[in-house]
């Protein structure tokens, strides 16, 4: 994307500050939603004493390892710091753009839930999109690293919970 499409994005939100709080009250939203219902899925497993609790937090933690570390070796910059525009949601970090580790999160985790609780992970998924939509609009990704982002947290969650024997 260029910055004039980046802006053109933007430009509702700038003219409208309801707007605005939206945008970034949906981004914290989900990623607070995401957040909290993990550690209650592994709390649930644990009491419950379910087998399944050792795979719902090895899966995602190595992949969340794995994605950081790819992050960080890529760098790749972020839209408004490579496109020189103020990005609407705040973000202090110019680089370890791809892939979104926000959006991967979402994805893994809802894959998590699709292995224990299939509506659970029907509803993420559609938070996951909703997410990975707002981060570009936002200007901190890339389409290309939401993209990935979301396609590499269900491919490790589709291999992590469901194709690798357990």
């Amino acid at each position: 994307m260029t910055r004039e499409q980046f802006e053109r994005l933007q430009k509702p939100f700038l003219a409208h500050p309801a707007l605005l709080r939206a945008l970034r009250g949906v981004d914290k939203a989900i990623t607070a939603l995401v957040y909290l219902a993990y550690p209650a899925l592994l709390a649930a497993l644990l009491f419950l004493r379910d087998d399944r609790f050792l795979r719902c937090v090895l899966v995602p933690g190595v992949s969340f390892v794995a994605v950081s570390a790819l992050r960080r070796a890529l760098n790749f910059p972020r839209p408004f710091a490579k496109l020189g525009f103020s990005p609407l949601l705040h973000k202090d970090k110019p680089g370890e753009a791809f892939p979104s580790r926000h959006v991967f999160s979402v994805f893994v985790i809802a894959f998590a839930f699709y292995y224990t609780f299939v509506p659970v992970g029907v509803v993420l998924t559609v938070f996951g999109v909703l997410l990975a939509a707002v981060r570009v609009v936002g200007g901190v990704h890339f389409p290309r690293d939401v993209l990935c982002g979301a396609a590499v947290g269900a491919v490790s969650g589709a291999v992590g919970f469901f194709l690798i024997p357990g």
